[in-house]
């Protein structure tokens, strides 16, 4: 019982010294755009995306079937200390990592091909009137 107590230990001291490479950092996001602004057109019709500043990589703002909004960080969650920005893909459903080729879905930031295992991270859109605010 001892030796498994001790060899419980040393796994969880091992494991703790892991260094975590899938996280993107925190970045302090606070966005308003005017709806009818010239950057955003493509965001007029369901199935639209741009990419904007902001965040770690740049963000993607995309609108959902449902005329809500998406909005991730274009930072590659495969190797996230390099902070390769992801970009659209033809009929912006998903989005590439060009370094590693992972890549991801639009609808809701998951990992469609690997060696993407961690979805995008997101942000928060709310729409009041004719403004867009984007925030964490």
């Amino acid at each position: 019982m001892k030796k498994l107590f001790l060899l419980g230990i040393i796994a969880v001291t091992f494991q703790s010294c892991v260094k975590s490479n899938s996280v993107i950092p925190d970045v302090s996001v606070n966005i308003q755009i005017a709806v009818n602004d010239p950057r955003i057109s493509a965001l007029h019709v369901p199935g639209g995306a741009v990419e904007i500043g902001g965040g770690v990589a740049g963000l993607i703002l995309y609108r959902e079937a449902d005329d809500s909004y998406a909005c991730y960080d274009r930072c590659s969650t495969v190797n996230p200390q390099q902070h390769n920005a992801v970009n659209l893909d033809a009929g912006n459903f998903t989005a590439t990592d060009p370094v590693s080729g992972g890549k991801f879905s639009m609808i809701d930031g998951s990992p469609v091909k690997a060696p993407a295992v961690t979805s995008l991270k997101s942000y928060n859109v709310d729409v009041s009137g004719a403004e867009l605010f984007i925030s964490n």
